[in-house]
């Protein structure tokens, strides 16, 4: 079976992902910076949508590293008790040493807030030195799964390294891979590591409503974006995704 989860980036994109099929979703905000802990109401008015499809919330204060502070370990805490509060049937979190390691005292803390959801290790684990060792450590700390593109910039082009964590973790973790998957590769992906979950964004831009537009100012300051377009999760890649045969 092929389980896809999608990055939905708002409650609407979750409730397309589950119109298109996915089993679960990561609802995160701060897209750009790879995404960051989703508002209180996000996450209940998504939990509200979601009947079919499990809901998981990324736990991260701000993009960046993932070298946190007390201060930001306390707002981590209390966003996991808000996300188990909330009805989220999971978390997504990580932390790191400033020498690349899996920061494992502050995850065993962190994970003391879980209650019983899941919680999955995010692409932090595509910043540590030592992949192999970092997958040892986060199996001993009980996490269900990791989310990584192999410590490359897509997940195809980490198709190496995804296959020997799988091989190496023997069922004893899911290994996850995630960025840049789309209907188009995800059955590479899925032949050539013998994976069976798989995290997207399968967005799609749409337009603004908007009929009166002011062009010289920009919400972002001295960084442009387009203010009158934004991007949402589109349920028929979600399908295509989930239901597109193995490439030979």
């Amino acid at each position: 079976m092929r389980v896809i989860e999608n990055c939905a980036n708002s409650a609407e994109s979750a409730a397309n992902a589950q119109a298109g099929g996915a089993f679960r979703v990561e609802l995160c905000a701060g897209i750009p910076e790879g995404g960051t802990t989703p508002s209180y109401g996000e996450i209940v008015t998504a939990r509200r949508l979601l009947t079919t499809t499990r809901l998981h919330v990324i736990i991260r204060p701000r993009g960046g590293d993932f070298l946190y502070s007390p201060i930001e370990e306390e707002i981590m805490s209390r966003d996991i008790d808000m996300a188990r509060e909330a009805g989220a049937d999971g978390v997504v979190i990580g932390c790191l040493t400033a020498s690349g390691d899996i920061d494992t005292p502050m995850a065993r803390r962190l994970l003391a807030h879980r209650g019983d959801m899941s919680v999955t290790f995010h692409r932090a684990f595509d910043m540590c030195r030592d992949p192999f060792t970092a997958l040892e450590q986060i199996i001993d700390l009980g996490i269900d799964r990791i989310l990584t593109s192999g410590q490359e910039a897509t997940a195809e082009k980490g198709i190496p390294l995804i296959r020997q964590l799988i091989d190496r973790a023997a069922g004893r973790i899911v290994i996850m891979p995630g960025c840049g998957v789309n209907a188009s590769n995800i059955g590479k992906i899925e032949s050539e590591t013998g994976a069976t979950e798989f995290h997207m964004s399968a967005r799609s831009r749409i337009a603004s409503g908007m009929t009166y537009r002011n062009p010289r100012v920009s919400m972002g300051g001295t960084v442009h974006i387009d203010e009158y377009s934004r991007e949402i999760t589109d349920a028929k890649k979600i399908g295509a995704a989930a239901f597109t045969t193995q490439m030979q």
